[in-house]
């Protein structure tokens, strides 16, 4: 594979892109999917709370595993770049630095499970039936815990060596096992809450086997557990270092996001609602995106581990293309398409027509969100995750500034275009920080 991957060195074509980029923009596309048959069958229950609780649960779970993300974004790049050099030993021993990190953070949670969901219900309160609910539901997904997180690992060294459609493979594995025996569980054997729970821990764990079969090739030789390598302190204070600085950005990121709905609430419930929906529009934009970004990723870092500094701003300029004609076919969707999306994700007449006066932010939301997606892609391609992480910081700073502004005399409107603000100041900073990027190569 490696091989394979060092003779293509030259030909960033556009097909090389789209063959990477798409496999990953359809197995975005499974997991609201997921989330709507979770839903769907608890949903059956004739009861609120179970909807509820299983709601609550798989949003606390997805927070705290969220924590780990970096190591998806970090193997990526790290791995690319290995691979760009040819290097295939450390190419194999990131694999299982990454899998040993999982099989750590994994424990760590599983160890620290009362204190994580007693604090979850602390900072989101619910009433005692749907808090009773969901703590048994976390109690049981919590066990799959080393598994979810190795995944991020996982996908991460796919996706840095091209291999997109073994990620899809692998998300359609996952989501399909976890609908048929939510299926089974819930509406069959009537498991309820703890039915939907059981479905996915036996769905995460089977993901990890099908994972670990897509990187069969890396535990043919005795690479993966030359402990020298693998432990070498250089390699392992690298890899730190990178995912620490991501997990600064990433946090400084959610506080944005987090803010962002708490604010909204101080323009009523309605707002709120609309707010919520609205959301959604740059949830669909960063699922199509993804695929273009972690394309650069692969790419960029390839580049960028071969010393070739060309074939980087080829990589990525091309996959910024694509990325840039995605942009403009969504905000014209999102144009053409936004009432009816309103009206299809809100019943409520008054949410929808509070929607619609905002709708023209979701229109400028992939161009504003564009430069900010892809020069992620590429700098996480280079590891260069201390620009990313310094950029995110200036980023927070404008936005808070921007609401201090913005909030008081234009309201929601202030609100919306004090975080597209935050979305064009990260392109823009990223931007400026690209040509010494380039510099570094070689």
């Amino acid at each position: 594979m490696l091989a394979e991957t060092g003779g293509r060195a030259d030909a960033i074509s556009h097909k090389r892109v789209l063959k990477i980029a798409l496999p990953i923009m359809l197995a975005n596309v499974t997991v609201p999917i997921l989330g709507a048959v979770d839903t769907g069958v608890v949903g059956q229950i004739p009861e609120a709370a179970p909807i509820a609780a299983v709601g609550v649960g798989a949003i606390v779970l997805s927070a705290i595993y969220w924590i780990f993300g970096f190591l998806r974004m970090g193997t990526t790049g790290l791995t690319a770049q290995a691979a760009g050099e040819g290097n295939g030993p450390e190419v194999v021993a990131l694999l299982t630095r990454a899998l040993m990190i999982a099989l750590a953070g994994g424990l760590v949670l599983i160890v620290l499970q009362r204190l994580l969901f007693a604090g979850a219900f602390w900072v989101t309160p619910a009433s005692d039936e749907v808090e009773g609910l969901a703590r048994g539901y976390m109690a049981i997904r919590i066990w799959s815990a080393p598994a979810a997180i190795a995944m991020y690992g996982i996908t991460g060294w796919l996706i840095a060596q091209e291999r997109t459609r073994g990620v899809l493979g692998l998300q359609l594995w996952i989501n399909g096992v976890n609908v048929v025996l939510d299926l089974v569980f819930v509406l069959q054997l009537g498991w309820g809450v703890e039915g939907v729970a059981f479905a996915t821990f036996i769905a995460e764990w089977s993901g990890l086997a099908v994972g670990l079969w897509l990187c069969r090739g890396a535990f043919t030789g005795p690479g993966w557990q030359d402990w020298g390598r693998v432990l070498d302190r250089v390699r392992l204070k690298r890899m730190a270092v990178v995912n620490t600085d991501i997990m600064i950005r990433s946090l400084l990121l959610q506080t944005i996001f987090v803010s962002f709905l708490l604010l909204g609430g101080r323009f009523g419930d309605v707002t709120l609602a609309a707010n919520q929906v609205l959301l959604q529009f740059l949830h669909i934009t960063g699922y199509a995106l993804d695929g273009y970004a972690f394309a650069a990723e692969a790419l960029v870092g390839q580049a960028f581990g071969a010393g070739r500094r060309g074939l980087l701003r080829k990589a990525a300029i091309r996959s910024s293309a694509w990325a840039t004609g995605t942009a403009v076919l969504l905000a014209i969707g999102f144009a053409v398409l936004g009432p009816w999306l309103i009206g299809v994700m809100a019943k409520d007449a008054e949410v929808q027509a509070e929607a619609l006066q905002y709708l023209p932010w979701m229109v400028a939301g992939p161009i504003s969100f564009l430069g900010l997606i892809m020069f992620d892609g590429i700098f996480i391609g280079a590891t260069r995750s201390a620009d990313m992480r310094n950029m995110m910081i200036v980023s927070a700073l404008i936005y808070y500034a921007a609401l201090w502004l913005l909030l008081e005399p234009m309201g929601n409107h202030g609100l919306w275009l004090a975080l597209h603000i935050s979305f064009i100041a990260r392109g823009v900073t990223l931007g400026a920080r690209y040509p010494a990027l380039e510099r570094a190569v070689g």
